[in-house]
């Protein structure tokens, strides 16, 4: 499993509802850790497991070097 992090704006119902927040998560794929990082979100912040949270921005790969990073662009659904 590789590191992912992303550091922008958080959606909930295409509304923005935070400016700017950080998390990052272990995942297989891209696609995983968007779904984590979301999960992560919810639980942070009290949100019902329902309530659709986007995340916009880029979500970073970190590579096994840590000076080595790998920029993965937005799926928007």
């Amino acid at each position: 499993m590789k590191l992912y992090t992303y550091n922008g704006p958080v959606l909930e119902f295409d509304k923005i509802i935070a400016n700017h927040w950080q998390g990052e998560t272990y995942a297989v794929s891209e696609a995983k850790a968007r779904t984590n990082l979301a999960y992560q979100f919810k639980k942070e912040t009290g949100r019902v497991p329902r309530s659709k949270i986007s995340l916009p921005g880029m979500i970073i790969l970190e590579g096994d070097d840590k000076h080595e990073r790998t920029y993965v662009s937005p799926e928007f659904a």
